[in-house]
């Protein structure tokens, strides 16, 4: 890192440098520092291009995982502005909003054009799947998710939302393995409660609704 301090301070008018920076610090899960460090990059580049998209995706990453959700989607929008087919921003910025229970029209346009251009990505596959879940369209869900599990078995994200769908078109019995596979996946620690309580319980009651209305 300090050899990309000194390259930052020797080449003044780079931007590389700081968004090298920003790109460690990101994968060391460090998205304060590495927020920062996006910054820097960002004011040196001037009028920014359309190569430039990633600059502004990984920015928006950090923002959104430091819970600075209206940073984290200026930077996503921004990103499209400069390459608008970009399928993995285009991702990002859907699941974010079927997550905040909002925008699901716009979310699902996104993630249809996304999976037209990347159908074997199984995390994109399965952000279709999980807004088709969220407006109460389980059927659909269903077969999108199953797509999903197939393309990444070991997600216990992906396998946690298939038990999900599975439960809400009444195939209970597959749901439970699903969320056994989930959490034999090593899921995020704060989500392990979540899915044994499913596990005992099934799905909770205010998730319980009709197809075709949304959750």
């Amino acid at each position: 890192m300090s050899e990309l301090e000194e390259l930052a301070e020797t080449r003044p008018g780079r931007f590389e440098p700081h968004y090298r920076m920003g790109n460690l610090y990101r994968m060391e899960e460090r998205f304060e520092d590495a927020a920062e460090a996006y910054d820097r990059a960002i004011k040196r580049l001037g009028d920014p291009r359309p190569r430039h998209w990633s600059i502004y995706y990984f920015r928006g990453i950090a923002f959104e995982r430091i819970d600075r959700w209206p940073q984290a989607e200026a930077d996503f929008l921004k990103a499209l502005d400069l390459q608008p087919e970009q399928p993995y921003v285009m991702n990002y910025l859907a699941y974010s909003w079927v997550e905040q229970k909002r925008n699901y029209e716009q979310a699902e346009e996104m993630l249809l054009q996304a999976v037209e251009m990347q159908p074997e990505d199984g995390h994109i596959v399965d952000s279709l799947g999980w807004v088709y879940y969220r407006l109460g369209r389980f059927e659909e869900a269903v077969e999108q998710l199953e797509k999903a599990v197939e393309l990444r078995p070991q997600d216990p994200v992906i396998n946690d939302h298939l038990g999900d769908a599975y439960w809400q078109v009444g195939r209970t019995r597959e749901a439970r393995i699903q969320w056994s596979r989930a959490l034999s996946l090593e899921p995020e620690e704060d989500e392990i409660p979540k899915i044994e309580r499913k596990l005992e319980e099934g799905l909770p009651e205010d998730e319980e609704r009709e197809e075709g209305q949304p959750i």
